[in-house]
């Protein structure tokens, strides 16, 4: 059994440097899989390259803080490239896809407009999605009644109670990572105690939402340390976290949390030997 994080860009700038290196710990550290999500239409191409490099999984999608830039011929790409590539079992998703309320200067219809198609297309091509949740629930869960959905993962997921349970009746895994790791995140803290832990996926989001053993503060920053970044690494270290907050065994939270994945995305009992398997097959 092997963990996986749900929600990596290791596509990121942050990574041009040592991106081979950041997988190959990964894996070390029993991390065998990585979801990647796309943020625009520019780095679909080349997410879709990664998840075939390094035997991950990818999903195709336009995120709410790209959408000031992006187009409707991206949407139209979007479409072909999710019937092109619809043989390729490394794509397993939709996203990253949403709509962000905390982010100023983000126009709410816009993010709507963006959102509403790619739950039509994720429809049409029958994949579950990956959900950009920030201060943006209540709409998410309006779209998804709307639009239904074959399910998928809520990334980052810091609402109430009765939101998650939403999203659970929807088909939804919540994604749980770098947050859950302060203790003053009280409220997450009980979601993830309070919520059954089928409805739990792990994630780092790198190089984003950093736990707090890689947190580096303001004046620390100022002083020239630099900020610390995510990597997909730090899995098993946050899974014993939230095994700890249940009061179960970490065994326990690799093995429900994996599962749970597998099944938010649609992926087959090989899932694991497609990854697995080399590039060019």
């Amino acid at each position: 059994m092997y963990w996986v994080d749900s929600h990596c860009h290791l596509d990121a700038a942050e990574f041009d440097a040592d991106r081979q290196a950041v997988r190959d710990s990964a894996r070390s550290a029993g991390v065998d899989l990585c979801v990647l999500p796309a943020v625009e239409a520019a780095n679909f191409d080349t997410v879709r390259v990664l998840a075939h490099t390094h035997g991950d999984v990818y999903a195709l999608g336009i995120h709410p803080l790209y959408t000031p830039k992006a187009q409707a011929q991206d949407l139209q790409t979007l479409d072909q490239q999710l019937h092109f590539h619809r043989s390729d079992k490394r794509l397993v998703a939709v996203g990253e896809i949403g709509l962000d309320g905390f982010v100023p200067g983000l126009d709410m219809a816009t993010q709507q407009r963006f959102y509403t198609a790619q739950l039509k297309l994720a429809r049409q091509h029958r994949l579950p999605v990956i959900l950009h949740v920030r201060r943006s629930a209540d709409l998410l869960l309006k779209g998804l009644r709307h639009t239904p959905v074959q399910g998928g993962i809520a990334h980052a997921f810091n609402g109430s109670l009765q939101q998650a349970r939403q999203f659970i009746d929807l088909g939804f895994k919540l994604g749980f990572g770098g947050a859950l790791t302060y203790e003053r995140a009280l409220q997450l803290r009980r979601l993830a105690t309070e919520l059954p832990l089928d409805a739990l996926v792990l994630e780092t989001d790198s190089p984003d939402i950093p736990p707090h053993w890689l947190y580096v503060t303001a004046a620390q920053r100022e002083a020239g340390v630099a900020q610390g970044r995510n990597t997909p690494d730090q899995v098993p270290r946050i899974g014993q976290l939230l095994a700890d907050l249940r009061g179960v065994s970490l065994e326990e939270v690799q093995w429900v949390t994996t599962r749970n994945v597998r099944q938010a995305l649609g992926m087959g009992d090989d899932w694991l030997q497609v990854c697995r398997a080399n590039a060019q097959n």
